[in-house]
């Protein structure tokens, strides 16, 4: 088929935002209320931080303020890959944080164990399914990668499985696989956006306030001295609160020093129309796993419970400025590629047409994983910077940010994981010229075996290396 043929009836939205059985929005915000904590964002950490506060005291009063609708933003344009990684990868955790990777794996473990009891006990129907995730190899170098990869997991208390090409090619019938890395209990798949709708829901059912469309444009003590409350200022009204917990993902964040910290990097995806039953039997991939490839420039897909495949990744686009907005998630472009690349992963499947094409915009900081902050004297507390895992971790940022705001101190608050922050990324033009340049190299490197270029080598050196 035309691989353009292919993309010509594809939906510019979300396939996950795109249902039918979306909530009502809920009301936006008018006039001057009062609350003991106030939550900015209503994506996945948002909507966690004020269940959480509510399942620590059922008293608080909790308003979330969500500037379009709840799970509109990253949390409903993912891939749906809820990882048990909070550090982005074991590699990326073992290089950043040696002597509390024990501490953090366990702390993921425990995290994605919570996310699957809250979903089951609240009865969230995201179809959640703990298939694990499947690194594949499908270039000579990666598969040494692969073996790399099985012995640190092992290292750390991980059970991966290590397939070869005839053993992962006769389970999930593409001819680029050269072999792969399978951690049976290492990820969840699961609809992002009825996993944030669920979340919701279960935040009204606590009695958490939630107001949508309420764009928040300032934020400020309400008077002298640390111990007055803090006003977040709205479009047509205003909270007063004690408490702020900042949940703004790639949006930029209310207190300024923290923007430089934060790019806004776009992410393409595509959704396949509904496979048929034969379409299903001729790839195989029975156990369901979500998959990513071992490039620099690295794929992800995985099937949905109507049997359709979402195939995402690839090209990862900055535009200058920290720019963001609709008219950036359609690029032709990319999409084609992606297209053509599934066609090459599996030939198959060469006619199937697709039905959606969608971005988002990933909170991308330089250490590939969340960091916090605390500001207004301890009154306010951020999460961000989840680099494209957040839908699994966005719990323990919840967390930490409850902590870090209630000014206790805690096991998760003494991590230097929580203490630390990346390094920040440099004004323009500086800035769109370094990750442009990252992004050459990063391509070349795929292009040559996995051979890292002189710029690469300086990132890493100073521990910026990229870690897809």
């Amino acid at each position: 088929m035309d691989r353009t043929a292919a993309l010509a009836d594809a939906s510019p939205l979300s396939f996950w935002l795109d249902d039918p059985g979306a909530p009502e929005p809920a009301l936006p915000l008018v006039g001057s209320v009062t609350a003991d904590l106030v939550v900015v964002g209503g994506g996945y950490t948002g909507l966690w931080a004020a269940l959480l506060a509510k399942s620590d005291d059922p008293s608080r009063d909790v308003v979330v303020l969500e500037g379009d609708r709840c799970g509109w933003a990253a949390s409903g344009r993912n891939g749906g890959f809820c990882a048990a990684s909070i550090t982005h990868g074991l590699g990326n955790g073992v290089e950043r944080f040696p002597d509390e990777i024990g501490t953090l794996e366990r702390l993921g473990r425990a995290n994605l164990d919570a996310i699957e009891a809250t979903v089951a006990a609240e009865g969230i129907e995201c179809d959640f399914e703990r298939t694990g995730e499947l690194d594949v190899a499908t270039e000579p170098h990666q598969v040494d990668w692969l073996r790399e990869a099985e012995s640190l997991a092992l290292e750390h208390g991980g059970h991966p499985v290590l397939l070869g090409r005839d053993e992962l090619r006769s389970e999930i019938h593409s001819p680029l696989y050269l072999g792969g890395l399978w951690e049976p209990d290492s990820c969840a798949l699961v609809n992002p956006a009825r996993l944030a709708w669920g979340l919701r829901a279960a935040c009204e059912r606590a009695g958490v306030r939630i107001h949508e469309h309420t764009r928040v444009e300032g934020l400020a003590a309400g008077g002298p001295g640390t111990g007055a409350p803090m006003v977040v200022r709205t479009t047509h009204g205003q909270v007063t609160a004690p408490r702020v917990v900042l949940a703004t993902n790639a949006a930029p964040s209310p207190v300024k020093r923290l923007r430089k910290y934060i790019v806004p990097v776009y992410d393409y995806v595509l959704m396949t129309e509904p496979l048929t039953p034969d379409q299903t039997a001729a790839i195989g991939w029975e156990r369901r796993q979500g998959i990513g490839t071992m490039g620099n420039q690295f794929l992800y897909y995985r099937r949905t419970a109507d049997d359709r495949i979402l195939f995402g990744g690839y090209d990862a686009i900055y535009h200058y400025g920290n720019s963001m907005g609709a008219a950036l998630e359609q690029r032709p472009a990319t999409f084609a590629l992606l297209s053509t690349l599934f066609a090459e992963t599996f030939p198959m499947l060469d006619d199937v047409r697709f039905s959606h094409a969608w971005a988002g915009a990933i909170d991308t900081c330089s250490r590939f994983c969340a960091f916090f902050d605390r500001s207004h004297d301890g009154r306010v507390a951020s999460a961000a910077g989840y680099t494209g895992l957040g839908v699994g971790a966005s719990r323990f940022g919840a967390r930490v940010a409850l902590d870090l705001v209630s000014g206790v101190d805690t096991d998760l608050t003494r991590l230097r994981f929580v203490r630390s922050k990346p390094i920040p990324f440099p004004p323009e033009p500086v800035r769109s010229i370094g990750i442009n340049l990252t992004r050459w190299s990063l391509a070349r490197a795929d292009a040559r075996g996995g051979e890292r270029n002189l710029w690469l080598r300086a990132l890493d050196k100073v521990g910026l290396g990229f870690d897809s």
